[in-house]
């Protein structure tokens, strides 16, 4: 596939080293008892108190919560994910960088380089079958501390004879400032800079540090400009806000977030009483479940990508925990590695919930082609993670970097840790995936070269 210097390996391996002895957040539901009380739904955590400290809110975000609550009544769940995950001033993704040992979660970047590697090797792979075109911008929504653009972008580095003439791009799409400082330590060292003004769609500039590669930041996704591009979305779909929604005798009510009537300073959940706009609109008529979440802000997003694909070509990757349409109460909170209660410590804790990839099937629409989702350990075996292994392997001569490149490959792969847990999902432009077209004379007819298989939902050979 590629090559790399033990030296090297050895420096991107340590940097991980630490972080992989952390606990990987593993998104299962809390055990959740339920009580019904004169029609409100009450949702208390069958596990242990929590430590002193997590029993009292952020103050100002409690405060903020509370005063909108007291004014306007139970807010939507949707509501209270985004005001503790991204509001300006305490939100849980602004106020610092919660990744990593010292964060809340750890995720597959963080684990091994090799994850990032072969998201690098499907990023040219579909750029290939594309036709090699002119422009190629690696575009990330929400890239964390830069782990996995920094992999895709050694890839891109070892193969530029691959990449050719091609004129290669970053873009960023990343809510939290304090995050894309992050970012730009890891991608570009020094070389980026701030915009002057506050309402600039690019709000920081760089160039990479190796290949000197443009590197742009935007809050949102209509700010990147039009192109032939490949989208990257890992974890990213899980934090954007949900409606939760439950079936009742009186047909589908709306779960809200209310003030706990005997203690002012919590949170509880409750069943609006009557139906809410988003109740009306956002469960399907043929529905089976009895408790259904919706992520509207997703299908915006995957409606986006798709417009994107369809008029400037490209292709998009989605990694994330999720379902296919099955699963019913997935909401959960963590914070300090460990899962934590939803409706604690508002703004201090990391909040989530599956993708339900069904749901973004169905918004992406007939203008492009869906694949999966399918298991991480699907995904990586077709792109060929046991290869790459052995060749690092072979390469390296040191115990505790072998040793520490296995467990990360379990880590990936097992079916009991990260392997079946997490999915990956792709839009593509219907065009990739069509028929070679048959060019038909007098006499013959010839056949078009073969479309290449979709890198990791089709097994790769490495011939």
């Amino acid at each position: 596939m590629f090559s790399e210097t033990q030296e090297n390996h050895r420096e991107q391996t340590s940097q991980r080293q630490e972080q992989h002895s952390c606990t990987v957040r593993q998104k299962k539901s809390f055990p959740l008892c339920v009580y019904k009380t004169h029609s409100l739904w009450r949702c208390r955590f069958c596990s242990s108190s929590p430590p002193e400290d997590e029993r009292k809110p952020r103050a100002s975000m409690l405060r903020h919560l509370t005063s909108k609550i007291k004014a306007t009544g139970p807010i939507p769940v949707a509501e209270y994910m985004r005001e503790s995950l991204t509001n300006p001033v305490t939100g849980y993704y602004v106020r610092g960088d919660v990744l990593g040992p010292q964060g809340d979660f750890i995720t597959s970047p963080e684990i091994s380089q090799i994850f990032g590697e072969l998201v690098g090797v499907w990023c040219i792979s579909e750029w290939m079958g594309a036709g090699r075109p002119a422009q190629l911008q690696l575009v990330e929504l929400g890239p964390g501390r830069g782990s996995l653009a920094a992999d895709v972008l050694r890839v891109f580095g070892q193969l530029r004879s691959v990449l050719a003439e091609a004129s290669v791009s970053v873009h960023l799409v990343e809510v939290s400032p304090a995050l894309s400082r992050v970012q730009a330590r890891r991608l570009t060292g020094e070389q980026s800079r701030e915009a002057d003004g506050e309402d600039e769609p690019v709000y920081r500039r760089g160039r990479t540090t190796t290949g000197g590669l443009p590197v742009s930041w935007y809050r949102r996704l209509d700010d990147v400009p039009a192109g032939f591009s490949v989208y990257v979305a890992h974890e990213f779909f899980d934090a954007l806000p949900i409606h939760k929604f439950q079936r009742t005798e009186k047909g589908w009510r709306e779960v809200m977030v209310d003030i706990e009537p005997d203690e002012p300073e919590r949170l509880r959940f409750v069943v609006a009483p009557t139906p809410t706009l988003a109740s009306s609109t956002l469960v399907q008529a043929d529905e089976k479940r009895n408790h259904v979440e919706v992520c509207p802000e997703g299908g915006v997003i995957i409606q986006q990508l798709a417009n994107r694909i369809s008029e400037s070509g490209g292709a998009a990757l989605i990694a994330d925990y999720g379902h296919d349409g099955t699963k019913t109460d997935t909401f959960r909170g963590f914070k300090g590695h460990q899962l934590h209660d939803v409706l604690a410590s508002p703004g201090l804790a990391d909040l989530t919930a599956d993708v339900d990839f069904s749901y973004l099937r169905r918004m992406a629409g007939e203008g492009v082609a869906c694949l999966g989702p399918v298991t991480q350990r699907t995904f990586l075996k077709n792109m060929g993670i046991d290869t790459r292994l052995q060749v690092l392997l072979r390469s390296c001569s040191d115990p505790a970097t072998r040793k520490q490149l296995i467990q990360s490959y379990d880590m990936l792969t097992s079916p009991s840790k990260m392997g079946e847990r997490f999915h990956f999902f792709s839009l593509l432009s219907p065009s990739r995936l069509a028929e070679p077209k048959r060019t038909e004379g007098l006499k013959m007819e010839k056949k078009s070269p073969a479309q290449l298989p979709v890198a990791g939902f089709t097994e790769l050979s490495f011939s």
